[in-house]
């Protein structure tokens, strides 16, 4: 089975979908932790253990109470799963520890969002039931309820939201006309978001869920306020990008970051470099020194294929030019080419041949 993570489609902040090329990556390579602190015991979103049903209990830390357990269609929650979780792993986690008290995690969200992501294939009544049931039949007592009492609140949660986007929807699109993002509103925006989460959740539950988020969105604003900056240079920039990244706490985020910032910076310089002709000595070197020397050595690799490849490709162009100089026939002309394609390249490779002959023609144009 294959993996699957799924996001319910709440809204966050609109600098992530409004930020100009440097920005728009971070949603590509952001982490999806689910590693938790070491605990005495843990129940996994696969395990299959089966757990009690009691009265349910609030989130650790607040006094709102979750809805009483309901007479359930589900056993598992796992029945008659909506087309698309068909075949899909359960993402997230439960983690519990030596009393049986929950532990909070992000992996805990994202166990919420699997579910909710099928929002549209089945109605809110259904997805609550089938959340519930399978809490309950993976999970102990109290914790089962502690996380049920949780959902309620994340869902309630991200039916507030829109609200708040609408407020500032408008501000962000006027802002964003002369091409430079309004800070300040996405500043106030924030707030505004962090409020509404004091509202409904535990100070426990907000840094589980939300603190890489934060951090993502901090570095965001940040590198948006260096790219709107006109007092600084490219150079200068690029200095205190950097500056700000190296005194980011140490963590998977920070790993993330320097790693696509070294993929940007790989990707510039190679096609650099190739432009001025580099031999395949020092582009080794330069890429060992970005992304190390298995990354080094696999780009190599890819480079004498890429290589190998094109020679075939202008070895098929030229006898193609002759076959169709020499064969009045169409069809028996490209009867010649297509044998021709077959020697040249495998069944794979031939269908890159369209392409890959577009790419050379632009080039050149």
């Amino acid at each position: 089975m294959t993996s699957n993570k799924r996001r319910f489609p709440y809204g966050l902040l609109i600098i992530l979908a409004l930020v100009i090329g440097v920005i728009a990556v971070i949603v590509w390579f952001k982490p999806d932790p689910s590693a938790a602190e070491p605990m005495t015991a843990a129940v996994s979103a696969a395990d299959n253990d089966s757990g009690s049903s009691m009265t349910a209990m609030s989130d650790p830390g607040k006094g709102d109470e979750a809805l009483a357990p309901q007479t359930s269609p589900f056993t598992t929650g796992l029945e008659s799963l909506p087309r698309s979780l068909r075949g899909t792993d359960v993402d997230g986690e439960i983690i519990i520890d030596e009393n049986k008290q929950l532990v909070v995690t992000e992996g805990l969200r994202r166990l919420f969002d699997y579910f909710l992501s099928a929002l549209g294939e089945e109605d809110e009544a259904t997805i609550y039931a089938r959340v519930e049931s399978y809490i309950r039949h993976h999970t102990p007592e109290p914790a089962a309820s502690q996380a049920v009492a949780i959902f309620n609140q994340y869902v309630a949660y991200l039916k507030a939201i829109p609200d708040i986007e609408k407020r500032y929807g408008n501000l962000q699109l006027q802002a964003t006309k002369s091409g430079q993002l309004d800070l300040n509103a996405v500043s106030q925006q924030r707030q505004d978001v962090a409020q509404l989460r004091q509202q409904f959740f535990a100070q426990e539950t907000i840094v589980a869920f939300f603190s890489s988020e934060e951090e993502y969105d901090d570095y965001s604003m940040e590198m948006v306020r260096i790219n709107q900056n006109q007092q600084l240079s490219e150079a200068q920039k690029q200095a205190v990008r950097q500056d700000y990244i190296s005194r980011m706490p140490d963590n998977a985020i920070k790993a993330n970051i320097e790693q696509q910032a070294n993929l940007g910076e790989l990707m510039a310089r190679t096609q650099e470099m190739k432009a001025k002709g580099a031999s395949p000595e020092a582009l080794y070197n330069m890429r060992r020194e970005l992304v190390g020397e298995a990354a080094a050595t696999r780009l190599a690799q890819v480079d004498q294929q890429d290589a190998n490849f094109d020679q075939r490709f202008q070895q098929l162009q030229s006898q193609k030019q002759k076959v169709l100089a020499q064969t009045a026939d169409k069809a028996q002309a490209q009867t010649q080419i297509i044998q021709l394609e077959k020697q040249l390249f495998d069944d794979a490779e031939r269908k890159r041949l369209a392409g890959y002959a577009a790419l050379k023609k632009n080039a050149l144009e």
